[in-house]
């Protein structure tokens, strides 16, 4: 019958979902807005396509002090890579390759360890006869200031310092290529 109150008990239940489910809705979008406007700042909000790269100032894996800025005048590729990172171990032979085969181009790859012990590391590079510099970053200072948001990620950056390509996700030989393009510049 459509006058008796039985007709109506079917959407009674949902109505208190619905509302339960728009204040969660709510106190969710609260709590990510407070989070956003309360977080310290970090130089991150600089880093771009076009402008210099962030500095990295660090201690490398072997005790060595490094500084980014000592490598202007030549092409760089900044690697945030791990270990235990499966596509970050496929992608490091390419690396070691492309170091080699642009030697003639003055390239420079830097790794940025993140998220493993440095003793894994080295073991891992020990292993796979790489000879570029690995700068540790365990408070995740240079990840932060590059916006990093997974491993492996690379930053191509130009002679002059300057930030041309991001590669999200393993470096393949022809997205190597095309992004050394960017930054390979004259010898």
């Amino acid at each position: 019958m459509a006058g008796s109150p039985d007709h109506l008990a079917p959407g009674l239940p949902r109505r208190p979902i619905v509302v339960a489910l728009g204040l969660a809705v709510v106190a969710t979008l609260l709590v990510v807005a407070i989070v956003a406007l309360t977080r310290p700042q970090t130089g991150s909000a600089n880093i771009e396509k076009g402008r210099p790269a962030p500095e990295i100032a660090g201690t490398t894996l072997e005790g060595e002090p490094f500084n980014l800025a000592d490598l202007r005048g030549r092409p760089v590729v900044v690697n945030f890579w791990g270990p235990t990172c499966v596509p970050c171990r496929t992608e490091f032979p390419l690396l070691k390759q492309k170091l080699e085969e642009h030697a003639a181009d003055d390239l420079v790859v830097v790794g940025i360890l993140m998220a493993d012990p440095p003793e894994l590391a080295r073991q891992f590079i020990a292993d796979e006869g790489a000879t570029w510099a690995t700068v540790d970053d365990p408070s995740g200072a240079i990840k932060d200031a590059y916006r990093v948001v997974a491993r492996p990620q690379s930053y191509f950056i130009d002679r002059d310092g300057i930030l041309r390509s991001i590669q999200i996700g393993e470096v393949r030989d022809a997205d190597f290529e095309r992004q050394f393009d960017l930054i390979k510049g004259t010898s």
